[in-house]
């Protein structure tokens, strides 16, 4: 088999066939993978029926991975999966999906504003690499938005405006816009705000994307309400439909993103329905800003 990718979406987003992920990946299509990210951002691989192991294998061919621990509510003694994985599913310890009032259900709907993974650590992520064990009945499509495209939109006015910006993201920041404030001190102490660039240029391409995230909630040295209105103007423009690819998922799908130049959001899906998603994550080069040292 030869690997080949056509485009599927709008401006960005490829499907790749010709290949199969649960055998080791050769140096030649790791390459060939890479390349496709460079100029699609999103691809799509149907038909992946992969194990933890054989998911785990084909990350590390592609970079290193990112731990997943203390991204989410879930307590020491309720994960489900190992830390190589983020579990981006509405399912227990025990495989059953989360009562519809159960805190961590309610903070995972975060998921669906626009974000980009991880731009609430120090170092952001780089690729994501989800898989569809399971999917409801209904609903539960990610959503992508191109930000080189969405960024090269924008008029030059704007793009001067916003050139040496830098945010700060927390989860807390995404999770009050839908009303959820129920954080011990401990899980406010683990979300304190990083700072972020909103302007990045890609190390591979030189194309420049605007980084936006729901995670975003301040832009240093601008009154809140000033900045909060500015980011959800940018987010407007940066989400219009000629810029979003929409995946409607299948059983054993795959589907990897760049974070650095794509946001992306889940659809709503009946909750007492499963959805086993499985995510692992590649590290970033580094910070995009620097942080405020500690006191």
């Amino acid at each position: 088999m030869t690997l080949s990718i056509r485009q599927i979406g709008p401006c960005f987003a490829g499907e790749v066939s010709g290949i199969d992920l649960a055998k080791p990946l050769s140096f030649e299509d790791a390459a060939a993978i890479h390349e496709g990210m460079d100029e699609h951002a999103v691809l799509v691989f149907h038909g992946q029926d992969l194990s933890d192991e054989q998911q785990l294998a084909f990350s590390r061919k592609l970079g290193d991975l990112e731990e997943a621990v203390g991204s989410s509510l879930r307590g020491k003694d309720e994960y489900r999966l190992p830390p190589t994985f983020a579990d981006v599913s509405n399912l227990d310890k025990d495989n059953k999906p989360f009562a519809y009032d159960d805190r961590r259900r309610l903070f995972a709907i975060g998921n669906r504003l626009w974000h980009s993974d991880s731009s609430f650590k120090v170092v952001p992520a780089k690729y994501s690499i989800l898989h569809a064990r399971s999917i409801p009945s209904k609903g539960g499509n990610t959503e992508f938005s191109d930000m080189r495209t969405a960024y090269e939109a924008f008029d030059g006015e704007t793009k001067e405006q916003i050139e040496d910006l830098v945010c700060e993201h927390s989860q807390m920041y995404s999770r009050r816009l839908l009303g959820f404030t129920d954080f011990s001190e401990e899980e406010q102490s683990r979300f304190q705000p990083v700072r972020q660039r909103l302007v990045r240029t890609h190390p591979s391409t030189g194309r420049k994307s605007v980084y936006l995230s729901s995670h975003a909630g301040d832009i240093l040295g601008w009154p809140r309400p000033e900045a909060l209105s500015l980011l959800r103007d940018l987010t407007e423009l940066a989400t219009q439909r000629e810029f979003v690819h929409s995946h409607e998922w299948r059983q054993h799908d795959l589907v990897i993103w760049d974070n650095r130049r794509t946001m992306h959001r889940a659809r709503p899906f009946p909750s007492q329905e499963r959805r086993d998603m499985r995510r692992t994550t590649l590290r970033g080069e580094g910070p995009t800003a620097e942080q405020q040292a500690a006191s």
